[in-house]
Order: structure tokens, then C-alpha cells, then sequence
């Protein structure tokens, strides 16, 4: 639906009064009917605003002529008029502004009406495990009987209503955020719990939702390419809790609440920085520190599943017998277990919520399909996720029976991201795992080869030698088969980077990929004495080719 400029800007104006919310920009031009707010030329129509976008490997004020050309009646930039590679037509405004990204925010609020306000509003933000605490949460607040929505990695749940999201994207962008978030109030979804990630926080994209509960799962070495220094990455997760912290009114939410920082007490990087943030209440969780609020008790990890006693801060003690592995995972439940029980769930809520998630799609997913190895899924693309799952896998190894198997890893790291990552990956695989094959990852417009030479080198700095404790094989589907033809009975072998995603970059074309259904197509051509078959990639190279 169509939105008056000036409306929206006396709508923010007005829902920000007795807030520590910025007021708007300054605005002196005429008013003017927008038809809608983008930051792609693609989606621009008659009567579009145009969002300048300033990133750090894009400026969004070079695409202002194919907008105006496209029929965009406003351009929301942030460089000064004279400075614009294009002039601006007489019947088209342009709104300088100090940050096109934080205006579009409050914009893309103001369209929807606020529908944060609505709504008891949960984020979730850390390195690794947002996802998984985000299922795990989001089914505690459906078994205590509230209409849930979610925004995470893996889909959007608006209600019982699924969307997928788009490719590579966690956090979406504001409008998109927004738009998510009328949809859910206007299905009457009185609970929502928001993926919250470090670009979501820096881009602006979850500025102008009023958030109830912030929860953190860990901070540890990741998206430095992005934010610079690991400061800077700390500072962007920390603006989460800071808009918790500011404990601004919020008259229309569902049920009164209390703002709440969550905190990982045996987190040496987030617990110091965010427990001096002054949050009306607090709650820590932590696996074996019995001072913290939510703790495990009684810890018993199977290869089928996990059990485990949680204690509340009301002293309930709850006990959980769940399909996840993994003391990460038991980590995961905490932190759920903590939101809830700051919004008021009870225990036997809290308990079915926990015990009703079942395979997350991508993290630790088993494929089983007669070998006599195992094979896992995972989504571990930072050094810590693969250092946590390599543990998982040798614990599974353990209590299994099967303590002398091998753990065989497949894995890339993707290209123009932090390239600290790939040295440090590839010393954890070296050190933890017995067998490494390195593999592309997304290399995006970067060398392939420069990559696995990166890795090859992390390898080699703890002793790995190629050819007989890690490999180099570029195309990925060819990794997983090769992988496959080195496991021995009772081995274990970990595909990790991808998870749930469903595409692979090269140059700048995402071509189609799954990890999953790529494994199984392996498996099968490994059980019978196949080659692996081209599924669609550039690396890919023929058993014809090959032997010529």
C-alpha cells in the first residue's frame, strides 16, 4: 500500500516521543505518495524511494540514474547533492541524510506501523548457534501456547505459515524485516524470536525493532573481513543488548515485560563486555558453573541423543531428553531455557519446547543410508563452530564404542570473507580431526586455488602432510565421494561449511547446491563402485578427463 512522505515521518516522529530513538532527519521538500522502499534497482517502479546504500564493498549512489530512469520519485542518499555521479532531475527529490541505512530502518518501521510494538520481540545473536537456540526457543514459547513467529537462517515462520528466505541471508534486510514483522502481527502472532546477526546490528536492518529479550550465545573469531577488528564485531552484537538496555516504552506489547539480557557465563569474550551493560535484569546461563542462573545438571551425551537436568532461576529442576548431540547443543538449550523463563514460561513448557525439536536442518544431520561409518551435515563455518563439532563427533566416536574410529572432515572457506579463517580452520582439522579433505566454499570472485593454498599451509604449520593426512580437491561433490572411499568401519565423517544452504558462489553466479542431498548422491555412487556424477559445479572434473 502506498505511504505519504510526510506521514511516515510524523509517524516516526510521534512513535519515538519520550524514546531515546532518533528523531528524523530533517525534510523540507514537498510531500510525495511513495509506492515503496528498495535498495535494488530491480525492484524500483513509479513513485519508488530509492535507498542510496553506503557498504563497504558497494555505494549505492552509483545506481541513482537507473533508478531515476526506472521511476523513482525519492532518492534517500547521504552524499551531499554536488557530489552525485548523476544530476537530479526536476521531478525528483533527493534527501540527503547522515545514514541512508538507519533512515530506511525507521521508514520501513513507520510503513508497517510498528509492528514490534505488537509483539514480545526476542533476539538472538553470537557466532555460532543463533539458529539452533532460535528453534529451540521458538518451540518453547508454541508449547506454552503462544502464536509464535520466527525469523532465522533457515526459513521464516509467520505463525504456522513457512517462508524461505534468500539465498545466504540471515538477517534480511529492514523493509524486508518489517514487512516479516506486520505480516506476523496481523496474523496475530503475540511472540517473535529474531536471528540476529553482527550485519544485521552494524546495517541498521533490526534498528527500528523494540526488542524485549537479547540473548547471547558466544563471540568468538569471525566476519572480520567485515567489521575490520574483532572489536568492531564485539561493538555490533553489543548493540543489541545497548537497545535492550535503554528500556524504552513500550505500551502495546502482548504482556508486560521486563527487559532481559541473557549471557553465557563460560563466554570469556561476550559475558565480561555485555554483563556491564546496565539491563534491568540479567540472567546467565552456563554447562558447569552452578553460580549461573540456568545450569546443566547430570550431563548424559549419546550418539542418538542427549538427556540432561536443567535448573532454573526459581530452583525448578527440569529434566530434558533431547534428539540434539552435542554439549554445544546443551549450551543452546540453556540459553532458550533462560529466554523463556524470562518471559514468564513455565517449566513444563520450557521442558516440551526443548524436547519437541527434533534434526535442525543442516547441523549435525545425520545421512545413514547403510555404511558402516557415519556421515554428518553440519553448518560449522567459523573456527570455533568446526572445533566444536569435531569434539561432538569424537564424543559420539566415544560413547558409541568406536573410540579408535577416525573423524574425516570435507570443508572449504569462502571466498572474499575473512581470510584469517582459512589458516585457523585448517590448523583445528589438523590438529583434532585424523583426515582433512580442504574443498571450495563460495570462492565468490576470489582464486579457488588461492584459497586452498592458504589452508593447505594452516595444515601444513601442525604437521599435516598432503597426500597422506589432507588433501586438496576442488570440486566439492568429488571431496565428500573421496572422503567417503577413505572411511572405514567406524570412522566418522563431518561435511561442514554449508549446512542448510542451498547454492555455491563462483565468480558471481550461485549455482544450485545442497550438502545434504549432494552426501546422499555420493553415498550411493560410493556403495556402488560409481565415480561421482557432475552435479552442476564449475570445478567439477570428468574420470575421462581425469585419466587422460
Amino acid at each position: 500500500m502506498p505511504h505519504f512522505l510526510k506521514q511516515l515521518l510524523a509517524d516516526w516522529q510521534t512513535a519515538v516521543q519520550n524514546t531515546t530513538h532518533p528523531n528524523p532527519p530533517p525534510y523540507d521538500g514537498p510531500d510525495m505518495l511513495l509506492t515503496n522502499l528498495v535498495e535494488h534497482t530491480g525492484d524500483v517502479q513509479p513513485g519508488s524511494c530509492f535507498i542510496a546504500r553506503v557498504r563497504t564493498t558497494s555505494d549505492g549512489h552509483t545506481w541513482i540514474g537507473q533508478a531515476i530512469e526506472r521511476g523513482a520519485s525519492l532518492i534517500l542518499g547521504q552524499r551531499p547533492p554536488e557530489e552525485l555521479p548523476v544530476a537530479i532531475p526536476q521531478d525528483v527529490v533527493y534527501w540527503p541524510v547522515p545514514d541512508t541505512a538507519e533512515t530506511a530502518a525507521w521508514l520501513a518501521a513507520a510503513w508497517h506501523g510498528f509492528p514490534s510494538r505488537r509483539m514480545v520481540m526476542v533476539g538472538i545473536t553470537g557466532t555460532n548457534g543463533k539458529t539452533s537456540t532460535a528453534a529451540l526457543l521458538h518451540a518453547i514459547l508454541q508449547a506454552a501456547g503462544h502464536k509464535t513467529g520466527l525469523v532465522s537462517t533457515l526459513k521464516a515462520m509467520i505463525g504456522e505459515r513457512e517462508e524461505p528466505l534468500a539465498l545466504h541471508v540471515s538477517t534480511p534486510e529492514a523493509p524486508v524485516v518489517q514487512g516479516y514483522l506486520r505480516q506476523m502481527a496481523d496474523a496475530g502472532v503475540t511472540h517473535c524470536v529474531l536471528e540476529t546477526t553482527s550485519h544485521g546490528l552494524a546495517q541498521h536492518r533490526v534498528t527500528a525493532v523494540d526488542f524485549d529479550t537479547a540473548v547471547i550465545t558466544n563471540i568468538t573469531h569471525e566476519h572480520l573481513f567485515y567489521h575490520g577488528t574483532f572489536a568492531a564485531y564485539v561493538q555490533a552484537k553489543t548493540r543489541l543488548f545497548e537497545m535492550v538496555a535503554a528500556d524504552n516504552p513500550t505500551p502495546d506489547k502482548p504482556q508486560s515485560v521486563v527487559k532481559t539480557a541473557v549471557l553465557n557465563l563460560d563466554d570469556p569474550v561476550s559475558y565480561p563486555h555485555l554483563s556491564a551493560i546496565p539491563t534491568p535484569r540479567q540472567l546467565t546461563y552456563s554447562l558447569t558453573n552452578k553460580a549461573a542462573d540456568v545450569t546443566a545438571i547430570n550431563i548424559d551425551t549419546q550418539p542418538q541423543g542427549t538427556a540432561v537436568d536443567i535448573r532454573l532461576p526459581d530452583g525448578a529442576i527440569i529434566p530434558v531428553k533431547s534428539s540434539l548431540i552435542g554439549l554445544y547443543n546443551v549450551a543452546n538449550m540453556l540459553a532458550a531455557a533462560a529466554a523463556g523463563h524470562s518471559l514468564g514460561i513455565e517449566a513444563a513448557a520450557i521442558q516440551a519446547g526443548l524436547e519437541a525439536v527434533g534434526l535442525i536442518h543442516g547441523r549435525m544431520h545425520p545421512i545413514q543410508k547403510g555404511q558402516p561409518f557415519r556421515v554428518y551435515v553440519d553448518f560449522a563455518h567459523t573456527p570455533d563452530g568446526l572445533e566444536k563439532t569435531i569434539e561432538a563427533a569424537r564424543q559420539i566416536l566415544q560413547m558409541s564404542g568406536q573410540a579408535d574410529g577416525r573423524i574425516i572432515t570435507v570443508f572449504g572457506s569462502a571466498g572474499l570473507r575473512d581470510p584469517e579463517k582459512r589458516r585457523m580452520m585448517a590448523e583445528i582439522s589438523a590438529e583434532l580431526a585424523d583426515l582433512t579433505i580442504l574443498t571450495a566454499e563460495d570462492p565468490r570472485t576470489e582464486s579457488l586455488d588461492d584459497i586452498l593454498e592458504a589452508m593447505a599451509q594452516g595444515c601444513r604449520s601442525r604437521s599435516g602432510v598432503e597426500g597422506q593426512t589432507f588433501w586438496r580437491i576442488r570440486d566439492r561433490g568429488q571431496a565428500i565421494h573421496f572422503a567417503l572411499t577413505l572411511a572405514q568401519p567406524g570412522d566418522c565423517v563431518l561435511i561442514c561449511g554449508k549446512g542448510h544452504e542451498q547454492s555455491m558462489c563462483f565468480g558471481t553466479t550461485e549455482h544450485p547446491w545442497d550438502d545434504i542431498e549432494a552426501t546422499e548422491i555420493a553415498l550411493d555412487a560410493w556403495q556402488n563402485g560409481r565415480a561421482m556424477p557432475d552435479l552442476g559445479l564449475p570445478t567439477y572434473i570428468s574420470t575421462d578427463a581425469a585419466s587422460n
